[in-house]
């Protein structure tokens, strides 16, 4: 099928079904923000540069304004990180080797924020990227080449717009056909991502940015056609409406989604902090507990949607120690759950706060919320002969009861020892489809 340049033909292509498959990602921001590394509290990091520039600055933007006259001066501009922007400690192997063993199935790597320098190498920044400057590396080609080995996509985030780019400035829709479409267009023929998470789309509509004409080439004409995932963030009027999957970003702390105009896949992205950047100022008491991790993951994944969760690395290419323990308590927990995690689809809105469902093939999953002990009912799950449930990572033999038409399942005697697993603990029923 030939897809048109309109979004009522481009809306028409499925989500590859993949993506839906895979349900955990990683989001990396990395750049030149991570060298200060610093942000107010539940502040963006990543957005120091256009903090540091305003005139006439609010509260919140004064602070970034004083920490940078402080530690670097008033001379100094963002634009000097470039030469002490080093990564001279970063492994792609080892960040590939973590990124497996955490579960996640793709990673979002972030090839080019709103500052406009590039992770990588490219005709369309000249000198402004890492590869003409700093570590004089291109980090998208090695990170592709570190996830090939295994079995998890590599995949890129990539601004639309660029906060001091003249030529964005004077005429975005210029800046659109002559920079922003043939660099979007380099970064998918050289590094051939499965997924393309734009951002930066809202200060003008998809049609400045001449959206539709680019995912017409993406879907028709690219070697990546058949397997790409582009998100919803390509102008104005685009989130939750026009475009590949819908994303929102720390929606999930609010509890409640976006509500998107059809039943695709949706995105949750957030950091295990308060920022996207590395922020050096964090505490571990800012940073979300593994357990509170996975509760997020089952949450999003019952309501049939992919959690994209987000590191930040330092500037010498260093992923945090804690941000590595939350990426390999997940990975563990993901290793005795993730049957009804991978492939799962939707199966019922959980009437209980701490109960949630998924469903595989011909089982249903539950999720509880706290230790399995005595009884559970399941409200959502109907009571038949013959259905069965199993207690993933536990050899305990459960049993199965009708509770005024509803399935209650009947746990023996256990002890944390007992399961190998924690946090959230898995049901798998059988005979209840």
């Amino acid at each position: 099928m030939l897809y048109e340049n309109n979004w009522e033909s481009l809306n028409s292509r499925p989500v590859p079904a993949w993506f839906e498959d895979a349900k955990f990602g990683i989001f990396i921001h990395w750049g030149l923000y991570s060298v200060p590394a610093y942000a107010p509290k539940n502040n963006y990091s990543e957005w120091y540069w256009f903090n540091i520039m305003q005139t006439e600055p609010n509260e919140t933007q004064q602070k970034y304004i004083d920490f940078h006259n402080r530690i670097y001066g008033k001379a100094f501009k963002y634009e000097d990180f470039a030469g002490m922007f080093r990564a001279e400690l970063f492994d792609a192997d080892e960040w590939a080797s973590l990124f497996e063993s955490s579960g996640a199935k793709y990673i979002n790597f972030v090839s080019k924020h709103h500052d406009g320098f590039c992770m990588y190498k490219t005709d369309y920044a000249w000198n402004w990227n890492s590869f003409d400057i700093g570590p004089h590396r291109d980090f998208c080609a090695e990170l592709s080449q570190a996830l090939s080995k295994t079995g998890v996509r590599f995949g890129a985030y990539h601004s639309i717009y660029e906060w001091y780019n003249p030529l964005c400035l004077k005429s975005p829709e210029e800046y659109a056909v002559k920079h922003l479409l043939p660099m979007l267009k380099e970064l998918v023929e050289k590094y051939k991502p499965s997924t393309l998470f734009t951002d930066g789309e809202w200060s003008h509509p998809s049609s400045v940015w001449h959206s539709t004409e680019f995912l017409r080439w993406l879907y028709n004409e690219s070697s990546v056609k058949d397997y790409i995932v582009p998100n919803d963030r390509w102008g104005s009027e685009t989130r939750g409406r026009y475009g590949g999957n819908f994303t929102t970003e720390y929606g999930f702390i609010g509890g409640e989604l976006e509500k998107p105009v059809d039943d695709r896949v949706s995105e949750e992205c957030r950091g295990i902090g308060g920022s996207f950047g590395f922020n050096r100022i964090e505490t571990p008491e800012d940073y979300l507990s593994g357990e509170t991790l996975i509760k997020m993951l089952t949450d999003l994944v019952s309501r049939g949607n992919n959690f994209l969760l987000n590191i930040g690395p330092t500037a010498d290419g260093r992923i945090p120690v804690i941000m590595q323990e939350r990426l390999l308590q997940l990975g563990r927990w993901l290793k005795v759950n993730g049957e009804g995690i991978y492939g799962s689809r939707k199966y019922a809105e959980s009437s209980d706060e701490n109960i949630r469902y998924t469903k595989r093939e011909n089982s249903v999953y539950a999720f509880l919320y706290r230790f399995p002990r005595g009884r559970v009912i399941l409200p959502e799950i109907e009571y038949k002969e013959g259905i069965s449930a199993k207690l993933l990572g536990s050899d305990a033999a459960l049993t199965v009861t009708n509770e005024n038409g509803k399935a209650a399942v009947h746990f023996p005697s256990l002890s944390p020892d007992d399961i190998e697993t924690d946090s959230v603990y898995t049901i798998k029923i059988d005979g209840a489809i």
